[in-house]
């Protein structure tokens, strides 16, 4: 599709020139544009200037912006979407003082959403799903990872990367697989650990590569789950067959894990709401992209990650949501943003830059999306306030007027 907009009051770019991530004070640096207008061409940005600037055939189609705020599409980086089942009564539960592990012990948390996913079919899990990949970009999220992790046998683990594939192949949102068989350990398994990591290794791993239903592979790397030998084995075999680490890290305790995915490149870890000084200097030796999940902390009322202190210390950041059934049932990247304002001491302009471009980086994509830069994907969201730092500010509403995914306004 070919689309000029126009009268944009402010075109927040987040443009990053080339470089694949923003870390410390860049991330202040999101270069908004006012009174300016934007070219698509067949889905690409093709021109970025000033108001009045850029002319388009007659035959483009034109989008006033009536001077609304412009940003990138937001990536969520770190999402369980695709689950059957939901799990309101634990949530009532933690109100009355039970802790995650508790309800965890006592068959609820990962496994009861497990029972769940097993049972239902393919089609019963594409249709859920597709309505939250719908309701999440109506919210301004134009790119989604999904991980596995809900079936945690070969069969139910492959049926939802399946679902997953589908779901990539027909929906609007661009959708990065990620397989996270070691998210629990199935009841099955409870006294052979080590035989469901080595099925993990020996049969799930080799047989979703050579399908490509995954493009990474995650771990939930805690005490009680899976340990750091556990995990070593796992990252190992992910990279033999040319999937790409990343790992649950430093959620509820802090023993190795974020050191482990450092010295593993993986290419992003998650979490981090325990990490300490030696998870810092680790992130800070490598490559890897720290990803905070700050409605996990809002959700559990746990501890929120050290995000200003991650920031300050050089190491690029990104956000997401971490959309689960269990400990954080919310999709909007808005509202993510306004709890890194309130609760990590995050600027709106550090936050949008963790939502966009840093998201991208940890799915390897910052290279095409996460930017507002000519040649870059045209996946643009135009919200209905004049001032981008309203959005973080007036929260629990959604901004967003028109979406716009890979230069088609997409019509909810």
């Amino acid at each position: 599709m070919n689309l000029l907009i126009k009268n944009i009051g402010q075109l927040v770019t987040v443009a990053s020139h080339g470089k694949r991530v923003k870390s410390g004070s860049e991330m202040r640096s999101i270069e908004v544009l006012t009174n300016a207008s934007l070219l698509i061409e067949n889905g690409i940005i093709t021109k970025i200037g000033n108001d009045g600037e850029i002319t388009a055939p007659e035959e483009y189609e034109v989008i006033d912006a009536e001077q609304k705020a412009i940003l990138p599409g937001f990536v969520d980086s770190h999402t369980h979407t695709v689950f059957a089942g939901s799990r309101e009564n634990e949530f009532a539960l933690r109100a009355e003082g039970k802790s995650y592990q508790e309800i965890a012990e006592a068959g609820g948390g990962i496994l009861a959403t497990v029972r769940a996913t097993r049972e239902a079919s393919k089609k019963e899990l594409y249709h859920l799903a597709e309505r939250r990949l719908n309701d999440m970009m109506r919210h301004g999220t134009t790119t989604v990872e999904i991980k596995s992790g809900y079936g945690l046998s070969p069969e139910a683990e492959i049926k939802i990367l399946e679902v997953i594939h589908d779901l990539k192949r027909d929906h609007y949102a661009t959708i990065v697989p990620t397989f996270l068989g070691a998210h629990a350990f199935p009841p099955e398994y409870t006294e052979n650990k080590q035989g469901y990591v080595d099925r993990i290794c020996d049969y799930m791993m080799p047989y979703i590569a050579e399908k490509k239903l995954a493009t990474f592979v995650d771990v939930f790397c805690e005490k009680g789950y899976f340990d750091l030998h556990h995990t070593e084995q796992i990252i190992l075999e992910a990279k033999r067959h040319g999937l790409i680490p990343k790992l649950h890290a430093d959620q509820l305790n802090a023993f190795g894990a974020v050191e482990l995915g450092a010295k593993h490149n993986a290419i992003s870890v998650d979490h981090l709401e325990k990490t300490n000084n030696e998870g810092i200097v680790a992130l800070k030796n490598s490559n890897t992209i720290a990803t905070v999940l700050p409605g996990c902390s809002l959700f559990l009322n746990h501890p929120y990650a050290p995000a200003r202190t991650i920031i300050d210390a050089g190491i690029p950041l990104a956000i997401a949501t971490d959309f689960n059934p269990g400990t954080q049932m919310c999709y909007s990247m808005q509202m993510m943003l306004t709890l890194a304002c309130t609760q990590m001491n995050m600027t709106p302009e550090e936050t949008i830059t963790a939502a966009t471009l840093n998201g991208a980086a940890a799915l390897g994509l910052s290279d095409e999306i996460g930017s507002i830069e000519v040649g870059k994907q045209a996946d643009v969201v135009i919200y209905n306030v004049h001032d981008y730092r309203y959005i973080p500010y007036h929260y629990g509403v959604n901004h967003v007027w028109k979406v716009i995914k890979n230069g088609v306004v997409l019509d909810f």
